[in-house]
């Protein structure tokens, strides 16, 4: 399992290839495990990874066990897991993968102008698939899907912080 997230690390740069409705499904059966757990997730990422931590304003310089009870920890947390969850829920579908490329382009684009760096990205990632994947059903095909669903995400993230959107 080790060997798959190191993998998903690597794999950024993988061509934009959409997933399979099939593949989606396997995705969107994972994250629909967690997705209720906002606020664990963005601690478990912030635990991992301070760095994190301090690219947000509001938490930065402060103690994780007293944030993660506040409404802007839980707020954020939302967001982030709401944003995952619209990009999950337009995948699988070809006529929707422009939708998917318009949001992602943004969310590159913002966290360009906030010097969010591709290691962050990538630290991101590795909290986020060690998180689905130690709190939901698992497997070498779950794995896969959700590495190209990854992939895929961010190609588009990482061409917007090197200044050329994804059309």
């Amino acid at each position: 399992m080790k060997f798959l997230i190191v993998l998903a690390l690597v794999g950024a740069a993988v061509a934009y290839t959409p997933l399979s409705s099939g593949d989606a499904d396997l995705v969107r059966s994972a994250w629909d495990k967690v997705k209720h757990s906002e606020v664990d997730i963005l601690a478990a990422v912030f635990s991992a990874h301070p760095d994190i931590q301090a690219k947000f304003p509001a938490f930065v310089g402060k103690d994780l066990a007293s944030i993660k009870g506040s409404a802007a920890f839980a707020l954020h947390a939302t967001r982030i897991v709401s944003f995952v969850s619209e990009v999950l829920a337009l995948a699988g579908n070809s006529a929707t993968v422009p939708a998917i490329k318009t949001l992602v382009n943004q969310l590159g684009q913002n966290h360009k102008n906030r010097g969010v760096t591709k290691d962050q990205f990538n630290e991101f990632r590795a909290s986020l698939t060690s998180y689905v994947s130690g709190h939901a059903p698992w497997g070498d095909n779950v794995a896969a899907a959700w590495n190209h669903a990854l992939d895929n995400v961010y190609e588009i993230i990482f061409s917007n912080l090197d200044g050329h959107p994804v059309a």
